[in-house]
């Protein structure tokens, strides 16, 4: 019997790169002008893969989440990872906000890629799994696995998909 080959499809930030950009971020917000003797704060827990948002007003906070974006944006973190919550009044006129970060496929998008794999005409030995927070393709054919890759590539699931752990 032929080995069969396989990959992982996952997705997630580098949480690193990503409390890298936040230190960046909170650098420049202690420098702009815009945002002097203001109480604009970021925290990032990396526990929870969140980051809270703090500010005096709407303004600034639009203005705060725009470096943050930037920040990760230039750190290659997947800006479609992240869910911006919506403002929440805070005291006075200060708002509040989380951003949180995709770790893993949710249950509800693993599925979908499942059935989209199985339902497609061309991947007649193409299995799909899900496995945890990640779902694993084999086929004895390494051409379909990558025939696979590019059909997922095309696809839209509102998040970012790594594909990795390649085994033949």
């Amino acid at each position: 019997m032929a080995s069969k080959a396989s990959f992982d499809i996952s997705t997630g930030a580098d949480l690193q790169e990503v409390d890298n950009a936040v230190n960046q971020a909170r650098k420049e917000i202690s420098q702009r002008f815009d945002f002097r003797g203001t109480s604009c704060t970021l925290e990032f827990d990396r526990g929870k893969a969140e980051i809270r948002l703090a500010a005096d007003d709407e303004f600034r906070m639009r203005a705060l989440v725009d470096v943050l974006l930037a920040r990760l944006v230039k750190r290659s973190v997947p800006t479609k990872n992240l869910n911006v919550g919506p403002f929440e009044p805070a005291t006075g006129q200060s708002v509040r906000a989380t951003v949180t970060l995709t770790q893993g496929i949710p249950t509800e998008t693993a599925k979908r890629i499942v059935k989209a794999i199985k339902d497609y005409p061309a991947f007649k030995k193409a299995q799909a799994s899900i496995q945890g927070a990640e779902v694993r393709v084999s086929s004895p054919s390494r051409d379909e696995l990558q025939s696979v890759i590019a059909f997922l590539k095309s696809q839209d699931y509102d998040i970012e998909l790594t594909f990795g752990n390649f085994r033949s």
